[in-house]
């Protein structure tokens, strides 16, 4: 049977129809595409604008910490605005944050504003000048390619506390800010990102190292000659059978603005190097490494970088200054002409000491031909002080022994290049506790120390030359602009300074949080 045969003209527009089903599915996915790549723009231009009022707000911080940590003046004992006037409550629960103030002034919050509007609580500070410095100081524009970037800030005081800072006659107030900003972009797309950040200042142990050098140089700190530094505690002291301190070869650290440079091979620090300086090799002027060793010397706890140098401010001026005139102390009859100067029961003669409202004043002393002077708990204005002849210094304890143990030596150095010469005698501080014995220098010349069996004394002195000499101990802590030790003293750090005298430590800020509204 024969089958019909096929008509192509069945088949007309067959090409047609799959043409206009390609163009269809080509259209779909360039529509595709564009909706693809119209969003990645939009994203990619959401995220930029995002990072830019980031960025914004993060200036916003950095204007704020800038100004409380340079300008603002924080409530001290004199002035309109008096640390008294505050009040120190137990924690509150701050407006929009989960960190609690203590501050409060009129039964409010402390808070520096800015004017905007996104500050959850109406609450200034005190004092209207302090507000309108701190609005003038972290409020500003960034132009960004088109964009105009705006950020803005405020603060609020979560704690604060007032302290005595060694060396100095006015106490120092830390505090803990939160800070708060704002960085905005207006235009045809709006963005806004608010960042926070906590600003703080805590007291810190002035004497945490066995020695520290300011200077951010090369050589700020010296050690040569088998000088070497370890550590003991002077609140559970023990002795060896030969009745020398009992210490412990972990401990003694050391630090610099700059760098350390040791040499020999006995010469070793029992602890750590720490220091802001970076890079290895040979120091100079324009690569300041942490620490040149020449000699095979050692620092068994190794270099440790610190974020930042370290600021010892500069003491107090010994008030009132004490007078210039020479006095040279020899026997019995140089004693009795000197006013303050009299026999001890001790044995040798004694200083009268005097109070921090009220300090004994002495000039120019120079201690010879075997003398020893006694020197009773109290505060002392000295010029100058010069040990000859084998002369000697000795600490008494406090009578009764609960009263006050501690001998401040201020020291005014005035037409004095070396206002403190220890080299010709010795001293005795037979309780071993460094504290007992404070040198206290504002000035930029030159202390030379000696070591011996108990000289054990505390030295600061930031802008000053400290030099160690006489191949023995010197139980304590020293701070200087330059710290050199090159006679072979060993520095014993007592541990127990970790625990007294303190001082401001550096701002940090940290705990940083953000979101985008």
């Amino acid at each position: 049977m024969r089958r019909p045969a096929l008509h192509r003209r069945n088949e007309n527009g067959v090409a047609m129809i799959f043409a206009l089903v390609l163009v269809l599915v080509l259209s779909v996915i360039a529509a595709s595409l564009l909706f693809i790549s119209r969003s990645e723009t939009w994203s990619s231009t959401n995220y930029r604008m995002m990072t830019q009022a980031r960025y914004g707000a993060e200036a916003g911080i950095n204007a704020a910490a800038n100004y409380l940590i340079n300008v603002y003046t924080p409530p001290g004992n004199t002035g309109a605005d008096q640390y008294g006037l505050y009040t120190q409550t137990g924690p509150l629960a701050v407006p929009g944050s989960a960190l609690p103030a203590t501050v409060q002034f009129g039964g409010k919050f402390v808070a520096l504003t800015s004017g905007n509007p996104t500050v959850p609580f109406a609450y200034t500070y005190p004092f209207p000048q302090v507000q309108t410095a701190f609005n003038n100081a972290v409020t500003g524009t960034i132009q960004s390619g088109n964009d105009t970037l705006s950020y803005t800030a405020y603060a609020t005081l979560l704690s604060m506390e007032q302290l005595s800072v060694y060396g100095s006659a006015t106490p120092g107030t830390v505090q803990t800010w939160l800070i708060t900003a704002d960085g905005n972009i207006v235009g045809l797309q709006n963005s806004q990102v608010e960042v926070s950040a906590v600003l703080e200042q805590a007291p810190v142990p002035t004497f945490q190292y066995a020695a520290f050098a300011t200077n951010k140089g090369c050589g700020a700190l010296q050690f040569s000659g088998g000088g070497s530094t370890d550590s003991y505690d002077s609140s559970a002291i023990t002795f060896n059978a030969n009745g020398s301190v009992a210490t412990q070869n972990i401990g003694g650290n050391v630090g610099s603005n700059g760098n350390l440079n040791e040499a020999g091979a006995p010469t070793v620090i029992n602890g750590t190097l720490s220091t802001p300086a970076l890079g290895v090799g040979n120091c100079s002027s324009g690569n300041v490494t942490p620490w040149t060793d020449t000699g095979n010397a050692k620092v068994t706890g190794g270099v440790v970088t610190l974020p930042q140098t370290v600021n010892y401010p500069t003491p107090s001026a010994p008030n009132p200054m004490p007078p210039t005139t020479n006095t040279n102390l020899n026997n019995a009859a140089s004693c009795a002409s000197l006013s303050g100067c009299s026999t001890s029961p001790l044995g040798g003669y004694q200083l009268a000491s005097g109070t921090t409202s009220n300090p004994a004043l002495y000039g120019n002393l120079t201690i010879n031909s075997g003398a020893t002077i006694h020197l009773e708990p109290g505060v002392y204005n000295i010029n100058s002080l010069i040990l000859n002849g084998n002369a000697t210094i000795v600490i008494d304890p406090p009578v009764p022994p609960t009263a006050p143990s501690q001998v401040t030596i201020n020291i005014a150095g005035a037409g004095q290049s070396t206002p403190l010469d220890l080299t010709g005698g010795s001293l005795s501080n037979p309780s071993y506790n460094p504290s007992n014995l404070q040198f206290v220098y504002a000035g930029t010349g030159t202390l030379n120390l000696e070591g011996g069996a108990a000289a054990a004394g505390i030295v600061y002195a930031p802008n000053a030359t400290v030099t160690f000499n006489g191949g023995s101990n010197w139980y304590g802590a020293a701070i200087g602009q330059f710290v050199d030790d090159k006679g072979g003293t060993a520095l014993n750090y007592d541990r127990r300074l970790q625990k007294a005298l303190y001082t401001l430590g550096n701002w940090e800020l940290d705990s940083f949080t953000w979101k985008k509204y």
